[in-house]
């Protein structure tokens, strides 16, 4: 007769029992206090927000034929002005940055001490294509963006929020677009551990693929699409609506609301979507 192994498996090839890494060929996962895990809401009451990082990047070098991001910096001040509104105090800004100092700076965030924070946010507003961003001089996939703030790379962010919004396309295809009818508990002394991977959300402006858009007015370049939406639906319900159900607002009033008025046949009366991934693992609620 076969014997029953309960055990959990790894799903992939050459992985052998016993021999099972993490991302990077470590056992060793974040940790948190067993109270952590009972409520459904992220504590969102230490003594500070949390510390919020703007990129912008709006010339880029010839050498990687992208053109000057006009209207950005509207962008920038924008989410600025949001972060501002759900209390984050300490909001650096970043402008024109090469593949490098993004990284850099990225990283020297990630290695400062995140105690008594909230969560962590990232905008980041530049050009992009399928897993990537750019730089002034080049690109970056978005994966070694956000890698240094992983729970055991970032210990005094494990099981915090980790927020990143990024304004880009992910490629050159145009969305044609479809027509359709209309409570504080004592804390325990016990100690679990978590993925690595936990506690993220990248919100994505569009779907993999895609081009996105920006909204002009007599010449003049206003927010993209999908910066005002965030900006919009953020600013009006963060008092009393977690950040997923936000998200989804804003995906709505982009696929709703917004559609492309150009010069060019081509581009006339397109459409975009925003795309989000959230490893969250519990509700977002700004009001504390």
């Amino acid at each position: 007769m076969a014997s029953i192994n309960n055990e959990d498996n790894v799903d992939a090839r050459g992985n052998q029992q016993g021999n099972v890494p993490d991302a990077k060929g470590q056992s060793s996962l974040p940790r948190m206090l067993e109270s952590d895990f009972e409520s459904d809401r992220y504590n969102m009451s230490h003594s500070k927000r949390g510390l919020a990082v703007i990129i912008n990047n709006v010339n880029f070098s010839s050498k990687t034929a992208m053109l000057k991001r006009a209207g950005s910096t509207v962008d920038a001040t924008a989410m600025f002005q949001l972060l501002d509104t759900l209390k984050f105090k300490e909001i650096q800004q970043y402008d024109n940055l090469t593949v490098r100092q993004m990284k850099d700076a990225l990283h020297k965030v990630s290695k400062m001490d995140h105690t008594d924070h909230d969560c962590f946010f990232c905008v980041i507003l530049s050009h992009g294509e399928e897993g990537n961003v750019f730089g002034t001089d080049n690109k970056v996939p978005v994966d070694e963006l956000v890698q240094p703030f992983k729970g055991n790379e970032c210990p005094s962010l494990a099981g915090k929020p980790k927020l990143f919004f990024i304004q880009a396309c992910r490629n050159d295809i145009i969305n044609y677009g479809e027509t359709v009818s209309d409570g504080a508990e004592e804390e325990v002394d016990i100690i679990r551990r978590i993925p690595a991977e936990a506690d993220f959300l990248i919100a994505y402006s569009v779907v993999p693929g895609l081009y996105c858009w920006r909204k002009t007015s007599e010449g003049s370049h206003q927010s993209s699409w999908f910066i005002k939406a965030v900006v919009d639906i953020i600013s009006r319900n963060w008092q009393t609506m977690d950040l997923m159900t936000m998200m989804t607002r804003v995906i709505k009033k982009v696929a709703y609301d917004f559609e492309s008025n150009a010069m060019e046949d081509f581009k006339q009366q397109k459409k975009q979507i925003p795309c989000i991934t959230s490893m969250l693992t519990k509700e977002v609620y700004f009001n504390k």
